[in-house]
């Protein structure tokens, strides 16, 4: 019977809602924008940060789960100072050299690992021509890096070791040089010197935007052609399988010390990098992102509290009466409060749905106009219209608690 009586007061409390929202539309409006705009702010940055979340997900998972990287350098957050020698000491970490990857291609736990540098190169195929970054990679390099060559074939050991000037490029290199015609077999020049495409390559990425030219040659032509940037190597370590991660790390680690002659108390001068700390770094900047949509939404919900207070004092205020005689017929303080209370809650409820079906539709445009997968967060919906029917509950509490206080004598005067 209590279930049926506190059903019957939440479906009065929303039809009593509805019925203030027609009776003061301007005032209503202005509140279920405010709220609207919260929201609105929430679904958006959310469903765009999920989208680039799943796309950075699905570019890690091309190389392997289980894939690491050897730097150089970390990845670090840290701001550096040249005023301090003790701030980020990592930047006088040696290069890797070829000769560590050599060592760490011999080691039982890894199946193979990709050396990389690059270097800028001016490309040109007739009457085009720019300037992009070409990749200078070992033979290997699809198998460990991921993605696909969709037609023709990669660069071989052999050509790796020749320095032969063949180059691998990528569908948009293919399409701003060649157009639609077929790219295999012809000649273009990277800083005036002629390369063959072999082979047309479809990346693994672009999640964040639409991919940048590039073109790929094997790691000694970039050497003797293009000047590639030996100080600026990089690993790609893919385990043997049977080993566990953290086990072929060990072995890199230890090999890589070894070659170095470190001793045992000194700490790395070189960074092993995992998908884990990828997506950790990624998380803490995705972080300032949460925040500035925090503040946004914040802002939003601020404004749309401060519309609700106005309308429930108005609304106080015109049903003076009301209140008097409901208290008359037997209605409690709680009963009253509790029926104000819905209202300001459907009050900004209104705002929510409409901010989330903007978002929503916000959201399907950025899916369908850019790469970015762009998708509403179950946990997203949730929170927006929990914070939503929370700020109606506080800004709400001083209007709903006026009328629960009021002397039922004095409201039933009340003219």
């Amino acid at each position: 019977m209590r279930f049926y009586s506190g059903l019957s007061s939440l479906l009065e409390g929303i039809l009593i809602a509805i019925d203030a929202l027609r009776a003061n539309k301007v005032r209503a409006a202005l509140t279920i924008l405010g709220i609207a705009i919260g929201v609105f702010v929430v679904v958006v940055m959310s469903s765009a940060i999920h989208g680039i979340n799943a796309g950075v997900a699905q570019e890690f998972e091309q190389a392997g789960p289980t894939t690491f990287f050897v730097n150089r350098f970390p990845i670090s957050l840290e701001a550096c100072s040249d005023a301090d020698d003790t701030s980020c000491k990592w930047r006088n970490n040696p290069p890797l050299r070829l000769a560590e990857a050599a060592a760490i291609g011999r080691l039982p736990s890894v199946k193979g690992i990709t050396i990389a540098t690059g270097a800028s190169a001016s490309v040109k195929y007739f009457d085009r021509s720019l300037t992009l970054q070409v990749a200078s990679l070992t033979a290997n390099w699809p198998e460990v890096n991921g993605g696909d060559i969709v037609q023709g074939r990669n660069f071989t050991a052999a050509e790796e070791t020749s320095a032969a000037r063949v180059v691998v490029i990528n569908e948009v290199l293919a399409e701003r040089l060649f157009g639609e015609s077929d790219p295999l077999g012809k000649v273009i020049t990277l800083n005036r010197n002629p390369f063959e495409v072999i082979g047309l390559y479809k990346e693994a990425g672009g999640f964040l935007g639409t991919p940048r030219p590039r073109a790929a040659v094997p790691i000694t032509t970039g050497r003797r052609y293009l000047n590639a940037w030996l100080d600026g190597l990089e690993f790609t370590v893919r385990p043997r399988a049977g080993y566990d991660r953290d086990e072929a790390i060990d072995e890199v680690t230890a090999v890589i010390r070894g070659a170095r002659g470190m001793h045992p108390a000194q700490d790395n001068n070189f960074a092993i990098i995992t998908q884990d700390k990828l997506f950790e770094t990624w998380g803490k900047m995705t972080s300032v992102f949460f925040l500035v949509m925090f503040a946004l939404s914040a802002v939003g919900l601020i404004v749309g509290g401060v519309g609700v207070v106005a309308i429930m004092m108005i609304s106080v205020t015109e049903r003076t009466r009301e209140i008097g005689v409901r208290k008359a017929l037997g209605a409690t303080r709680r009963v009253i409060l509790w029926q104000f209370l819905v209202e300001a809650a459907t009050l900004t409820a209104v705002g929510a749905v409409c901010g989330l079906l903007a978002g929503w539709f916000v959201a399907l445009l950025v899916r369908s106009a850019t790469p970015i997968q762009a998708s509403i967060p179950p946990l997203a919906i949730v929170a927006a219209l929990a914070a939503s029917c929370l700020t109606g509950i506080l800004f709400g509490i001083v209007p709903a608690s006026r009328a629960a206080r009021l002397d039922p004598i004095v409201a039933l005067r009340y003219e």
